[in-house]
């Protein structure tokens, strides 16, 4: 199969985005796979309340099946991009929607806790080898310039819009059925893979190498018994045995990675791309930004559904303003970061976002959506335009050949991030503990204190920001030509 970039070069010169029906049909298979990944993200968050109501699952284990998804995709994500680089990105990206598929399907017909957590971060992994990939595929088609910035700002959308989407239809699917959260994908990932077949072109000579499976699997095991022993220390002690046991485990596998990491001869991550302070301090953004708003949807979702009693949809209506602004930021984005830069952009939005979270503590037994709520979730979503702002300062100063890694720390960062402050927050809640008779202004005495976490993480995000970015307002601020590494708004 020959490549679908091939445009005449007449085409070329006159106009490099005149795309020939089977060029855009790659593009848009290519984008239908990132928007299932938002898509799946938010919808399963929706279904939380209904999936333990049924299968009587604690709060905790609840955590886990966002969790095992983040930390699946976060785990390997380096290592996706590396393994479609030597083993053929079309090979790779079939295989991995193919798994992604079949997971979703399993995950729609069992009950078993572990079988359904174990689907998700399967499903994870999957994401973990078809994000960077398409990617990669979207960047070796289209030429560098006008085609490939209008082919990565569609992309965007699009993973952009599966997050937003992904509420709505949560919200419907779980009025069925909270099964159909999982199985909506299904149809989806099978036409998506039937569409790949036929349109990605073949891949051609890989590249030579190796792989650093030592060192991915250090670095998911240390993530994985990390998030499991913040989770559980509220309920075997914070001081027993077993709970320093594990923090000590986990020293040792992230000491064990760093030294892969230095004698390896094609390592997971250079760690000396750790140094570059712009890519640190993105990375810490991002961490406060997705860290503190998986937090505090987790516990809106719980407490609006399970005690409020709101349904599945009216909640998903609720939140959908956060996912209009990012799929709105996706648009917008780049204008604001070539009139201020990149650094009053992360600092105003992060800024911006802590407010919401300060706002919405004022919640109670019954808020007024229009009083209470929306305003806060309006300035909570703003956080979000930030993160194409946050995405660039990550890539900004680094070499062209370390791009893609400085794109991966970032999204992995990202995920890894998220899932220890949902971690956190999760232990600091079943700290609280609460019955099934608890009043709602008990259960909301229960939940505040996780509120509040989620929101001191954003604050202390956007002091960093101030600290760091501000400053630099004051001078001409000159963004350099970037090609930017689009990364999914939320995993």
């Amino acid at each position: 199969m020959t490549s679908p970039a091939t445009l005449s070069a007449a085409d070329q010169a006159t106009d490099p985005t005149r795309w020939p029906l089977r060029l855009w049909g790659m593009l848009i298979t290519l984008c239908i796979v990132l928007f299932l990944d938002g898509l799946d993200v938010s919808m399963i968050g929706v279904a939380l309340p209904s999936i333990g109501a049924e299968l009587d699952l604690s709060t905790s284990t609840l955590q886990w099946l966002v969790s095992g998804y983040i930390l699946g995709y976060g785990g390997l994500l380096l290592l996706g991009g590396r393994t479609a680089d030597l083993l053929g990105r079309r090979k790779v990206f079939l295989i991995a929607l193919a798994v992604f598929a079949v997971a979703s399907l399993v995950g729609g017909l069992v009950s078993d806790p572990a079988l359904l957590i174990a689907t998700r971060f399967i499903k994870g992994l999957a994401a973990a080898f078809t994000a960077p990939t398409g990617l990669s595929i979207i960047t070796t088609t289209f030429a560098e310039g006008k085609a490939r910035n209008k082919a990565l700002s569609i992309y965007t959308v699009f993973g952009a819009g599966g997050y937003s989407m992904g509420l709505l239809f949560g919200g419907l699917m779980t009025g069925v059925g909270w099964r159909w959260t999982f199985l909506l994908p299904v149809p989806i990932a099978v036409a998506a893979l039937i569409a790949a077949f036929a349109l990605v072109p073949k891949d051609g000579k890989a590249e030579e190498g190796g792989h650093d499976l030592l060192g991915a699997l250090l670095s998911t095991a240390g993530m994985l018994l990390l998030v499991y022993t913040v989770v559980t220390a509220p309920e075997v002690g914070w001081a027993s045995g077993r709970t320093i046991g594990s923090f000590l485990a986990v020293i040792a596998l992230f000491a064990a990675f760093v030294v892969t990491e230095q004698r390896v001869q094609h390592p997971l991550v250079r760690l000396g791309i750790l140094r570059k302070a712009s890519l640190v301090r993105a990375s810490l953004a991002i961490i406060a930004v997705a860290g503190s708003y998986f937090s505090w949807q987790f516990i809106v979702t719980l407490y609006m559904q399970d005690t409020l009693e709101w349904s599945a949809l009216k909640l998903a209506m609720a939140l959908l303003p956060v996912g209009i602004l990012v799929v709105g930021s996706a648009f917008f984005s780049e204008k604001l970061i070539d009139r201020f830069g990149t650094g009053p952009v992360i600092a105003v939005t992060m800024s911006v976002m802590a407010i919401g979270y300060l706002l919405f503590l004022r919640i109670d037994t019954a808020p007024g959506y229009f009083t209470v709520l929306l305003p806060a979730i309006l300035l909570i979503g703003i956080g979000w335009v930030g993160f194409p702002a946050i995405n660039v300062q990550a890539t900004s100063g680094i070499d062209d050949d370390e791009q893609g890694l400085a794109a991966g720390v970032l999204q992995t960062s990202m995920q890894v991030g998220a899932a220890i402050v949902l971690a956190v927050t999760t232990a600091i809640v079943t700290s609280g503990g609460h019955g099934t008779t608890a009043t709602p202004q008990e259960m909301l005495d229960t939940y505040r204190p996780g509120l509040e976490f989620a929101a001191g993480v954003t604050i202390v995000g956007a002091l960093l920001a101030l600290t760091v970015f501000l400053p630099r307002f004051r001078k001409p601020v000159e963004v350099a030509p970037v090609e930017a590494k689009v990364l999914e708004p939320v995993a």
